[in-house]
């Protein structure tokens, strides 16, 4: 019989195995960013680890087994520093005369590091793709980025891709070649034959109406999975998990609003027992949070202490709490999209 799964098993599954559900032991780094951890500004990394980890560090991202680069859609990401190779050579193109222009490239840009002053403020030629073949690290202290030319990493490019898709479909699941694809800046070609080349280890199942994949491993985590409880601040691109994709299913392209109470400068989630029941920004010290009320007193302290506890450098955090009718949200957002002053984004920059 199909193994069939409702978004909401879904959910519950994939912030279960990344780690929102409960919170890892305190320096859990390293797991924690078991498939990377987007470091957007201003310290989304940072923030994605005091999501998972317990009693999380304001240097938690600059822990010596991690590493940084930039990811297939130009933004910088906190690796695990061990699985370096697998996040970089496994994005590869297959074929071997694209992959070659790239090393080639590489080659070139290495050389050019070498007459710069040491590290460098800039990947040559601002060519952020030459990162897929592992010769460059880059530390970004969201005032300045610094750029490493480094070995190959001595991983075997099928060994790459077969891991990097098993960590996709592990954290992501249920999914699809297709979001494989984009969450690793693959052709869906390359895709395709990676998945295929899983497919002793995966599990085909009916996601909401579509043809999806688990890890044959993962089938009782995610028949099991039980919803969040508590309080958690998610970074806008967290939210990936409850699905941005045309679908709204899988991770994918798209600033899909998770929220009508989200905008420009609350781009993030408030998620209260594994739902997103409002919106946050943050500017320095200073968190806005804006939900979904009225809200028990439990539920209003558990939010400052979890926006209170946020590890930023140097800043004593502070919080201020609005709470909308939803009601009236949704209100005045039907008027605004009459007017035209609502338009919906097509595609993320990261």
């Amino acid at each position: 019989m199909t193994f069939r799964v409702s978004r909401t098993q879904a959910v519950n599954y994939r912030l279960a195995v990344n780690n929102l559900s409960r919170r890892l032991p305190a320096g859990s780094y390293v797991q924690a960013a078991y498939v990377g951890l987007q470091d957007t500004a201003p310290r989304d990394a940072l923030l994605g680890f005091h999501a998972r980890v317990a009693g999380c560090e304001p240097s938690a991202w600059e822990h010596p087994q991690l590493i940084q680069t930039y990811s297939p859609r130009a933004a910088v990401y906190v690796l695990p520093r061990d699985d370096f190779g697998v996040f970089t050579i496994g994005r590869l193109p297959r074929d071997p005369a694209a992959r070659q222009k790239l090393e080639d490239r590489a080659e070139r840009a290495c050389a050019e590091l070498a007459g710069l002053p040491h590290p460098a403020t800039r990947l040559p030629g601002e060519d952020r793709a030459l990162c897929a073949t592992g010769r460059f690290a880059v530390r970004w202290t969201t005032s300045a980025v610094h750029v490493w030319a480094q070995p190959r990493p001595s991983i075997d490019p099928e060994t790459a891709w077969i891991e990097l898709c098993r960590r996709h479909v592990h954290a992501f699941g249920p999914t699809t070649p297709a979001a494989y694809a984009w969450w690793a800046g693959l052709s869906l070609r390359d895709a395709k034959e990676t998945f295929a080349l899983l497919t002793p280890e995966l599990l085909a199942v009916d996601y909401d109406g579509h043809p999806s994949w688990i890890l044959a491993a993962d089938e009782t985590t995610l028949a099991v999975a039980e919803p969040m409880r508590g309080v958690r601040l998610l970074v806008a691109s967290d939210l990936r998990i409850f699905g941005q994709d045309r679908t709204g299913l899988f991770v994918g392209p798209g600033l899909r609003q998770q929220t009508p109470l989200a905008d420009t400068f609350h781009p993030h989630g408030l998620l209260i027992d594994g739902s997103i029941v409002g919106a946050w920004g943050r500017r320095a010290g200073r968190v806005n949070v804006k939900a979904f009320g009225p809200l028990p007193p439990a539920t209003r302290r558990a939010i400052r202490d979890e926006a209170e506890s946020m590890p930023i450098p140097g800043a004593t955090m502070t919080m201020s709490l609005t709470e909308h009718d939803q009601a009236n949200v949704s209100h005045d957002l039907r008027s605004q999209a009459a007017a035209g002053v609502i338009q919906e984004a097509s595609a993320s920059p990261a």
